[in-house]
């Protein structure tokens, strides 16, 4: 016996399209009365009506109810019909019911914020004063001639000078350059790897699988030996490896274990170290700091609340001039300032409130004595003396870095070069139109004035770069875009732009799926277009063919 199918019918599909005049409820129900009270003969669109109300009745018994799609204009932001939010090509449009996405004031669109057209709107230039107190006429006296009273010209790397595409498995969550070295930089990743990579060769690859389970969130080179680098990782541990033999040791376990679930996973963001002391100064998301011996390997004393319990540390800073003094900032809306000589709980010298969770604060690199903070309302915020008031900040700056959780935060860094002490660099979350294409530049601020200094970007990177890093020796600037890595240098004297090379553009596999023609990574927060394309005619991008990778092996403990 021939096997029965069922039938089925496939339901009806009504679109309803947007008009330019919709009727409100209430003109609905005027006409409905006006109808009521004309009354007389029904007519040939009533009998329509009639029928088409029998049929849906109909097709609701037999369960085959319409499908209804509407094309009216929604916005996915507010939810309100009559206007769309979003990109509309490469420009990005605001909704008109929410608060300014920069400024984050109401009355205003992004379009139309007047920060976005001025950075220096509304910042208060550094002032230029006399002091009467003792610790900062000390201060004068003794660093600040050291300090250059005429600010030299800055000199910013602009133009691409190579890259190395798809160079980590998963995004770039931090970089460092060799302390001795100048064409060695390190790069960490969301997978726990540790890249070393010889810009100056360009096709090497090296990378230590083994050190960390999961992100690199941080890492300080030994000041006694620079083939030494200290990490800090999420799966809870801080980890010593060599350089030359990718040997790896953990210096300290939160989770001895393994996973107990959320509640007691510890993972560690902040890190510095203290060169005097020969510590390690790691934080970690409970609110907890830990001290750890880089003579013996091992941890020192107790763990020290020093934010609020159970919010993120995710910055540590020891001043380069007094590192007794320790600068951190987290979760809780806090930077925090604390003397080491009497670390203890409720014993910050000051508390710099901020408005929403501060992603990074930092000493100024030459003088220690001023301090640079990102926080998420998209402000950058200076105090020009620790020595001062620090009550409130002494310049508020708007900018674009309110990111979303797929990104590695933005952090504005100082130029460890700049004797002014007065200039920052930093990414920007929000595109700008260049010639048909959605671009997100890298920002140079010059901090005593909120002015756009430069802002660098190339048309044919179209990822976000949230991770920078100025070289403390050379003109160089490295970028973390994505899996990829880029070098910038200057352009030349003569201000015409040479040509990329390129030969100095390298892609590397990566340790991607292969899923149809395109290669993405295991989670969805990765899948970013990491792509290097040139728009120009026979340019082609070769792939690396020395390629290199290292896995080290863990010591045994």
């Amino acid at each position: 016996m021939a096997p029965q199918t069922r039938r089925t019918a496939f339901p009806k599909v009504l679109i309803g399209r947007d008009s330019d005049y919709e009727q409100s409820s209430s003109e609905e129900e005027e006409e409905e009365e006006e109808e009521e009270e004309e009354g007389g003969p029904p007519s040939e669109e009533d009998n329509e009506n009639e029928e088409k109300m029998e049929d849906f009745k109909d097709a609701k018994r037999k369960g085959k109810i319409p499908i209804t799609i509407s094309l009216k204009k929604v916005c996915k932001v507010c939810r309100r019909a009559g206007h769309e939010a979003g990109f509309k090509g490469a420009t990005y449009i605001d909704c008109p019911m929410k608060p300014c996405f920069l400024c984050k004031m109401p009355g205003h669109t992004t379009m139309t914020c007047p920060h976005r057209v001025a950075t220096e709107h509304g910042v208060i230039p550094a002032p230029h004063k006399n002091t009467q107190n003792p610790v900062e006429f000390i201060f004068e006296r003794q660093l600040r001639p050291g300090i250059a009273s005429i600010k030299p010209a800055y000199v910013i790397p602009d133009q691409v000078n190579c890259a190395a595409i798809r160079y980590h498995s998963r995004r770039v969550t931090s970089l460092e350059f060799h302390p001795t070295y100048n064409h060695i930089l390190l790069s960490g990743d969301k997978k726990g790897q540790l890249g070393v990579w010889d810009f100056a060769k360009v096709h090497e690859k090296t990378v230590y699988g083994n050190i960390h389970s999961c992100i690199l969130n941080n890492m300080r080179f030994s000041p006694a030996n620079d083939g030494t680098i200290y990490a800090a990782s999420s799966d809870g541990t801080v980890s010593c490896t060599d350089l030359e033999t990718g040997i790896s040791t953990s210096l300290m376990n939160l989770n001895p274990d393994g996973w107990q679930g959320p509640g007691s996973w510890r993972m560690l963001y902040g890190m510095d170290i203290n060169s005097e002391k020969g510590a390690v100064l790691v934080a970690d998301n409970f609110g907890f700091l830990y001290l750890v011996d880089t003579r013996s390997n091992s941890r020192i004393g107790k763990a020290i609340m020093i934010h609020k319990k159970r919010s993120k540390v995710v910055g540590l800073h020891c001043n380069p001039v007094q590192p007794d003094l320790l600068l951190s900032c987290g979760n809780d809306h806090f930077a925090r300032l604390w003397d080491m000589r009497r670390l203890e709980a409720g014993s910050a010298l000051y508390n710099l409130e901020h408005r929403r969770v501060v992603n990074s604060a930092y000493f100024s690199p030459l003088s220690g004595s001023k301090i640079l903070t990102t926080s998420q309302d998209n402000r950058l915020r200076i105090w020009d003396s620790i020595f001062g008031n620090l009550d409130s900040p002494s310049r508020e700056i708007v900018h674009s870095h309110d990111f979303n959780r797929h990104l590695t935060p933005f952090r504005a860094e100082w130029d460890p070069k700049d004797p002014s002490e007065s200039l920052a660099v930093i990414g920007r979350y929000i595109s700008e139109n260049y010639n048909g294409t959605a671009l997100h530049p890298i920002d140079f601020i010059d901090i005593n004035t909120g002015h756009l200094v430069a802002e660098v970007m190339d048309p044919n990177i179209t990822t976000i770069s949230p991770v920078n890093k100025l070289h403390p020796r050379d003109d160089v600037l490295a970028t973390g875009s994505s899996r990829s890595l880029f070098i910038w240098r200057p352009k030349e004297k003569l201000g015409v732009a040479e040509p990329l090379d390129v030969r100095k553009i390298i892609v590397f596999g990566g340790d991607g799926k292969k899923r149809g023609k395109k290669y993405r990574d295991e989670d969805d927060d990765d899948s970013d277009d990491d792509k290097f394309t040139f728009k120009g005619k026979n340019v082609k991008v070769k792939k690396s063919e020395k390629q290199t990778t290292r896995y080290s092996r863990k010591a045994k403990r």
